[in-house]
């Protein structure tokens, strides 16, 4: 059976709605036609008709973060450190120092899209999705939620929609040995804007990115804006989800993929 990818990945563009206005990546192109000034000064008295069809190279000058389009967040973006609660806390490990057996394992899909937006996703919740799918978690597995943000990446309100995962359903996940986890979403937590609202009333600041800093406890790795989660099944995939190796940064921009394939089903 030959093998079959599905890219899990959304496009760094510009005018497309995947971050807070202020956070949103800027791609600059040159092309072909307005590139000469670069090439001339290693050629002098090199004449742009000199060029074939007088056209010069393409290229792009790109400003972004480390957290801008699909990428992987590394236990240091969330917390100074980590495993406190494996009874050896330690600093926090780094993109560059993300082990790479994390990056390409089993994958298996929550389909969490009936939840409203803002939900918090309880242990129970995920207790009840893999009962529904018939899976037993294993160690390293990778974990994607399917939220209702999948469905509205390019419209105005893709920042504000989905779920987020709690402490407790991230904790669930951690202690059965998952190190790395992935949602549609713009973040792991729930929308910014509807913990604001919480927060605004109860003034608990535990509430605020309360999935991420499970990391503190164990030391683990999430993908965030993922994209066509809609197309895989519950489990019976692999996702390789490499990061690009920044030394020292918080996270890593990666191109998501699942791959189905039955020898790579056999070897796992």
């Amino acid at each position: 059976m030959p093998r079959r990818f599905v890219d899990l990945s959304i496009f760094l563009e510009n005018d497309v709605v995947s971050d807070p206005p202020a956070f949103a990546p800027r791609i600059q192109y040159f092309t072909h036609q307005n590139t000469f000034e670069q090439i001339e000064p290693f050629f002098p008295g090199l004449k742009k008709e000199d060029l074939p069809d007088g056209e010069g190279w393409a290229v792009e000058v790109v400003t972004l973060s480390t957290h801008n389009g699909t990428h992987l967040d590394a236990p240091y973006h969330f917390h100074s450190t980590m495993d406190q609660a494996l009874g050896q806390k330690k600093p926090s490990i780094a993109i560059h120092d993300v082990p790479l057996e994390w990056c390409f394992q089993p994958g298996v899909k929550l389909d969490f899209r009936h939840f409203p937006d803002g939900y918090v996703v309880t242990a129970a919740d995920v207790e009840a999705e893999l009962r529904r799918i018939g899976h037993a978690l294993a160690p390293l597995e990778i974990v994607v939620v399917n939220t209702r943000a999948g469905s509205r990446y390019g419209h105005s309100d893709y920042v504000a929609s989905g779920c987020g995962m709690g402490y407790e359903a991230t904790m669930f996940l951690l202690e059965r040995g998952v190190r790395l986890t992935g949602t549609d979403a713009w973040s792991w937590d729930a929308p910014f804007v509807h913990t604001a609202r919480k927060y605004g009333e109860t003034h608990d600041a535990s509430l605020i990115w309360e999935g991420h800093k499970a990391g503190r406890d164990i030391g683990y790795c999430h993908i965030e804006k993922l994209h066509n989660l809609e197309a895989l099944p519950a489990d019976g995939f692999f996702i390789s989800c490499f990061p690009h190796k920044i030394r020292g940064a918080s996270a890593g921009w990666t191109r998501a993929v699942a791959i189905f394939d039955d020898a790579l089903q056999a070897a796992g």
